[in-house]
């Protein structure tokens, strides 16, 4: 997804509030200034990050927020699973379920309400503007081998777990897999993040290969790559990840809530509208 002049100005508005060191700010220009067509909104952030370290020596520790959060949501498993069991349709619930855990992103939101969060619980389900995505996903799971799913952030990886748990149930056949982030940035799941929420329990975890929220195929490992050159079916989570991966060629499920002025604008909907999209 080729990055608008918008999100360029969100970006470095978003760097300013963090130091108005005027050396770094201008390094940030310069990445700014300098990206390419292939370069989405989390390779820059990447780009950031690596400057800010070099300047300041390290970033702002999101571990203590992450723990938090995967904590609220583990709190509540055994409800929320229960509540997906009971539904007409489990692995559709368990999807929006999951869909809603995208609301917890430090990146997009300049604050994350748990209130809000829970809330969106109440009429958190699949709508007709999802069905023919959610159909295609069904047919190709229907004869596919491997499954991998890319993970966003901590909290919302509790309820990827208890996706692909419905979605074993479903297609038994399906070997599962996550990747998740290869290093710390923000509030994204790492490799530790992901065995702690329990969901190196139902899926093999693989790290991306780097510190980016997102998914630059430029920067992946070759484990990382080899999953998805290897997957039947690859759905990614977040935005980030369909930044960096929409155009890419490799007919990708999505599943995100639209967080910023640009993804609502982009399909014009309210602000944490879920959407679920094929690319073909």
């Amino acid at each position: 997804m080729r990055m608008s002049e918008v999100c360029a100005r969100c970006l470095y508005d978003r760097e300013r509030a963090k130091t108005d060191d005027p050396a770094y700010l201008a390094e940030v220009r310069r990445i700014i200034a300098s990206r390419d067509e292939e370069d989405a909104a989390p390779t820059l952030v990447y780009r950031f990050n690596g400057a800010y370290r070099r300047r300041f020596g390290s970033l702002p520790d999101f571990r203590e927020i992450k723990r938090r959060y995967n904590d609220l949501v583990l709190e509540r498993e055994d409800v929320l699973r229960e509540r997906i069991e009971a539904s007409a349709a489990p692995l559709e619930t368990a999807l929006a379920y999951a869909r809603v855990g995208n609301y917890i992103d430090f990146g997009a939101l300049r604050s994350v309400d748990e209130e809000k969060f829970l809330s969106l619980f109440a009429d958190a389900a699949l709508t007709e503007r999802d069905r023919p995505a959610m159909d295609s996903l069904l047919r190709r799971c229907a004869t596919a081998e491997r499954f991998l799913l890319i993970a966003d952030n901590c909290g919302e990886i509790v309820l990827d777990k208890l996706f692909l748990e419905q979605l074993q149930k479903r297609f038994p056949q399906l070997r599962p897999a996550v990747m998740v982030r290869g290093g710390e940035v923000l509030n994204d799941a790492t490799a530790e993040d992901a065995v702690y929420a329990g969901l190196a329990a139902v899926a093999e975890v693989i790290g991306s290969g780097a510190a980016v929220p997102g998914t630059d195929c430029r920067l992946l490992s070759g484990e990382a790559r080899s999953a998805m050159d290897r997957a039947d079916v690859i759905l990614a989570k977040g935005q980030g990840n369909y930044e960096s991966l929409c155009g890419g060629g490799r007919g990708i499920f999505y599943a995100f809530l639209c967080k910023c002025d640009l993804f609502t604008r982009r399909f014009g909907v309210p602000r944490f509208t879920g959407m679920l999209l094929e690319e073909t």
